[in-house]
């Protein structure tokens, strides 16, 4: 290594063992934000290291999604229907590691750590942007039913629902119409007021601008939130099932 520094002297430092920061020079593993900060202190790089921990952080997420963060990063209003999960910005750091961690084929400990780590740094949307962004989202009930939503999840719901950028709707099994079961969908806006529509399926993502695409799926959220339980009758129906559980 330049500046003197050895695998040895480096994997130390950042607590790493010498055989992670040899895969990690050879690109068999990704190297961690804090490798490239310990090397780039220990080589006296100014900052040069620690720069690329941006496209590194990228990684954080699946390929397929990591576009759609960038939007959603943008973003002032974001709509969101979900049909079988907790979406990610409501989730607990339990139930994405539920998620995360079971993974086929299964994730190094690493990733998943990463990946948990960015999903809940995704969350300071919820609260800690100015202006706030306007957040909707629809949970369709198997959402709520599946064996991954204990009470801590349910409350977390409640507590989000709260704030007042977010509105959070219930969609009862016997209120859902046909376009409500054929999939998650998510519409947002930009600053620069560009509309994306996305769709997120087990092996594939898409990401659209198409005004007709927007339009569609527009047409639908609005549709699906006609059909749902008003924000306080949906607080009411999670209180229940808290109660129930």
């Amino acid at each position: 290594m330049k500046a003197d520094v050895s695998r040895e002297q480096l994997a130390s430092a950042a607590n790493y063992s010498p055989d992670t920061i040899t895969s990690m020079e050879r690109g068999v593993r990704r190297p961690t934000s804090r490798v490239l900060d310990v090397a780039d202190e220990l080589c006296d790089a100014k900052g040069m290291l620690s720069g690329a921990k941006e496209f590194v952080n990228r990684e954080r997420f699946p390929a397929r999604a990591q576009d759609f963060m960038e939007r959603e990063r943008e973003a002032t209003s974001i709509w969101s229907y979900e049909v079988a999960l907790v979406p990610g910005l409501l989730q607990t750091k339990g139930y994405a590691r539920s998620l995360i961690d079971n993974r086929i084929p299964p994730l190094d400990e690493e990733t998943v750590e990463e990946r948990i780590a960015a999903r809940m740094e995704r969350q300071a949307v919820l609260n800690q942007r100015k202006p706030p962004v306007g957040l909707s989202f629809v949970l369709y009930e198997a959402v709520l039913r599946s064996p991954l939503v204990d009470a801590e999840q349910l409350r977390h719901l409640l507590e989000a629902g709260r704030l007042r950028n977010v509105v959070i709707q219930v969609l009862p099994f016997e209120r859902a119409i046909s376009g409500a079961l054929l999939g998650p969908m998510v519409l947002l806006e930009t600053r620069d007021h560009e509309r994306f529509a996305f769709a997120e399926g087990q092996f594939s993502s898409e990401l659209s601008a198409d005004p007709g695409v927007v339009s569609r799926v527009t047409e639908r959220l609005s549709m699906i939130r006609t059909q749902a339980l008003d924000p306080d009758e949906s607080a009411r129906f999670i209180e229940r099932m808290v109660d129930q559980s």
